[in-house]
């Protein structure tokens, strides 16, 4: 089959609409100025532009016909509009031909040299279709580990060639911008977008976002920094009022996003289905001007998240440029606004100049031409790399790992050894070759896994599916996900005929969760169920009893409840969702090839009622007097109902370690906190002055005391002088990962303080303000386990940055306080 490029696309659409479109007068992009460009374009050409051109997947029209809306009709699907012209809908075909699979386009017009821009899903590795019509060529794409285990490495290096990685895959199979990365706040953990999302923390978030952004972008394109801002849970979440105070917006949830921003320039951003204090992300001026251009300098174009909003002329003036997937109804609005006057139309300029910036950056603008063809197998070892850099050893009783020399014979439990979740569903997930399971990985590392047992778990796991019921998440259905099957049960004699034959138990427990839907507090999700923990018991007796070790290993996307059984395995590893090489990762961090240096960024609750925000997760209906206010919203473009409802961030500043530390509640896992297979010296702790005077600098050495080499993850925390509002214990304010040390090598490591680190956020002067006074800097291997400590001064109160006024709630939000 013959590859199509766009350029090609763009000269055969030249040919076959000359009569309609082409006059040879028309000023060309990249020859004239962007002005002349706009000027020369009609109305309609305007409007198409900034709506996008719709959502084409190839799905079984037996999951169609239940869309609603009636499947084609539905405003996720693009359907003919001969009130636009033919030309438009023989765009529309020829668009579909290019990346199948690609979540969205831009409109494309040859007399202006105006090429479109493919833009494609997600956060843990490119997703677009990998069998296409008319070819016998696969299109696969790497599953790289999720976002949380990336996060999980504290190494922005290790993070920047993972988006290496990842944008190489993006520009060789022809796409212009990856829709990632995902960075809200990982403010619940029953959020079920989570594992696309890097920390609890902002400032991790912000220098993890950031390096992957650099990572992707220095390949030539683009990353749309998502969704922006405060969309933490997923439920009704097209329709959800986020009702939080302008300090907490400011510290914890839009700061990842500046960092990424002013540190990494992202091409595009994309706003949240969301509304913030009663407006619609997508239609916040506030936001998407006052804070992201003039606050900080932003200089891209924003996209909605897809189907977001709920009024395209408020979007246009708010400065949201494109409209995703679009309609033609929304063209349509566009043209009737700027006709009636309703919408100016040098807005619409505005929106389309920024488009057309980003557009003269792609690399097919620029003449590139993709090859269908990228390095997979070198990919495939960067993931399998980064993801054991990211596993996080909780436990480690009597050193039962890595593995012993005696060790060749392994009993594998648990369901999820044998089908391993390399990633979340829904735009996170990634059609991958393959996936090395556990007990593959363990058979290409030279062990044995008990071939009775994986029998008697794969013909468990085949009988239930086969009786499963289809899924309730229409996304999951859309993308084929497999659903879950509940854990077989394990007998204490099924256990010890084990422990006599095989040398070590490996118990693996498995979470899937994804886009349109949040997680349970209970058994089965957060909790464990039952029979997990009758396992882990039965197998950890019937090999202790045995002389033998039991570990448990964690295949999950995000935080579940571990207080209640942690005390029986010798052994726990948390290996996240590692991407495709999971098997082979999880056997190198197992095997001693590789030696676990991850740390928590998010902190594992001792229960779910111990999460500040478990009081209020996910919100709740609104309830009014007025009859209108009760009803679902039909407004917007997606074929889902928003129900009325709100959510109060009345846990303000105080999310993860910053609540736990200021409450004195103990956690189970504290923030930055994981073991390793060796030891860690820190010492010689020095401040480059005891004043502070624009920037300090810290320097400390760090020494591997142990007997193996290893990595470790140092942390920086900074404590504030009491002022005039209150302020957190202590705050991240930088980290830093040291290169394979060998036993009694040493390190020193660099971290840098600025007028930003000290300040806090002052909502009746809409300043960043640092306090007079004494500041305590604390070097931790976690927010707990704090090492060494010195302290500098402030002399004079620093106002650090005075920014606009904005997205300030109706009223005072009641927010929590320590005593």
């Amino acid at each position: 089959m013959k590859h199509f490029h766009k350029h090609l696309l763009l000269g055969a659409l030249l040919l076959m609409l000359s009569s309609h479109w082409v006059n040879a007068q028309e000023p060309k992009l990249g020859e004239e100025p962007i002005s002349k460009v706009i000027s020369a374009m009609t109305l309609q050409q305007k409007a198409e532009l900034v709506i996008g051109t719709g959502m084409h997947f190839e799905i079984p029209d037996s999951i169609k016909a239940k869309l609603p809306g009636g499947g084609e009709n539905s405003p996720f699907f693009q359907a003919p509009d001969t009130t636009l012209g033919k030309a438009y809908n023989q765009m529309l075909d020829e668009l579909q031909k290019i990346v199948p699979g690609a979540a969205g386009h831009t409109a494309m017009f040859p007399e202006f040299n105006i090429s479109t821009m493919v833009l494609t899903d997600g956060p843990a590795g490119l997703r677009i279709q990998p069998k296409r019509k008319g070819t016998d060529q696969t299109y696969y794409c790497t599953a790289f580990p999720i976002a949380t285990l990336l996060a999980s490495t504290w190494d922005k290096d290790l993070v920047t060639k993972v988006g290496e990685a990842m944008g190489n895959e993006v520009l060789e199979y022809g796409s212009d911008v990856l829709l990632a990365p995902g960075m809200n706040i990982q403010r619940n953990p029953l959020c079920g977008r989570n594992f696309e999302y890097y920390s609890e923390d902002p400032f991790v978030t912000g220098q993890m976002a950031a390096s992957m952004v650099k990572g992707i972008q220095s390949e030539g394109v683009g990353t749309s920094i998502k969704h922006f801002v405060a969309n933490n849970q997923e439920t009704n979440r097209l329709s959800v009022n986020t009702i939080v105070s302008e300090r907490a917006l400011r510290e914890i949830y839009l700061e990842g996003f500046r960092i990424a921003v002013e540190e990494a320039n992202p091409w595009t951003v994309m706003s949240s289905y969301n509304k913030v204090n009663g407006t619609y992300t997508s239609e916040s001026g506030d936001l998407l001007t006052k804070i992201l251009r003039d606050d900080w300098g932003f200089k891209g174009y924003v996209m909605t998240d897809w189907t977001g909003g709920s009024d395209v002329i408020a979007q246009m003036e708010a400065g949201n440029d494109l409209i995703q997937p679009g309609n033609p109804k929304q063209i349509h609005e566009i043209i009737d606004a700027v006709k009636s006057g309703k919408l100016d139309e040098k807005v619409l300029d505005r929106n389309i100049a920024r488009i057309l910036k980003v557009l003269m950056m792609t690399p097919d603008f620029k003449g590139f031409h993709h090859t269908d063809k990228p390095d997979l197998k070198a990919h495939a070892a960067i993931t399998r790399k980064a993801a054991t850099d990211g596993m996080i050893l909780l436990k480690n009783n009597n050193s039962a790992l890595p593995f012993a020399g005696n060790v060749k014979n392994v009993a594998a439990f648990g369901n999820t050894s044998y089908e391993m979740i390399t990633g979340g569903t829904g735009s996170g997930d990634v059609n991958e070759a393959y996936t090395i399971s556990l007990t593959d990985g363990l058979k290409n590392d030279g062990y044995i896994t008990d071939a009775s047992l994986k029998g008697t778990y794969e013909s468990y796991i085949k009988d239930e599916r086969a009786h499963q019921p289809k899924p309730k998440n229409i996304l999951a259905a859309m993308m084929g996900v497999k659903m879950p099957v509940a854990e077989m049960n394990v007998t204490p004699e099924l256990a010890k005929d084990m422990a006599a034959k095989t040398d070590v138990a490996l118990i693996t427990i498995g979470r899937n969760s994804g886009e349109g839907s949040d997680r349970s507090a209970g058994p089965g999700d957060f909790e464990l169920t039952n029979t997990e923990k009758t396992m882990i018991k039965n197998v950890t007796d019937a090999y202790h009893a045995a002389g033998k070790k039991a570990i448990v290993i964690l295949n999950i996307g995000g935080v579940i409840e571990t207080a209640s059984w942690r005390d029986i395995p010798d052994a726990i590893l948390l290996a996240w969702q590692p991407g495709q090489e999971s098997g082979n990762s999880i056997a190198d961090v197992l095997s001693g090839k590789a030696n676990p240096s991850g740390k928590l960024a998010v902190t594992f609750p001792m229960k779910y009622a111990d999460v500040p925000s478990s009081d209020n997760f996910p919100g709740h209906a609104i309830k009014s007097d007025k009859p209108a206010d009760n009803k679902a919203d039909g407004s917007g473009f997606s074929f889902m109902r928003r129900v009325p409802w709100e959510v109060t961030y009345h846990d303000g500043i105080y999310v993860g370690y910053r609540y736990y530390d200021a409450f004195n509640v103990k956690p189970a896992y504290e923030f930055g906190y994981g073991l390793s297979y060796t030891t860690f010296e820190y010492s010689n702790l020095k401040l480059s002055s005891d004043k502070f005077d624009g920037q300090l600098t810290v320097t400390v050495d760090v020494k591997n005391t142990g007997k193996v080499a290893g990595q470790e993850a140092v942390q920086l925390y900074l404590s504030a002088p009491k002022g005039t509002i209150a302020k957190p214990v202590k705050e991240l304010k930088d980290f830093g990962k040291t290169r394979s040390l060998k036993p009694g090598e040493s390190q020193t490591l660099t971290f840098k303080l600025s007028p930003r680190s000290l300040a806090s956020f002052h909502t009746d002067s809409s300043e960043w303000i640092a306090d007079a006074g004494t500041y305590k800097v604390e070097i931790g291997a976690s927010s707990r386990n704090i090492r060494l400590d010195d302290t500098f001064s402030l002399d004079k109160t620093l106002m650090v940055k005075k920014v606009t006024k904005a997205l300030a709630p109706a009223a005072p939000v009641k927010e929590i306080k320590p005593n």
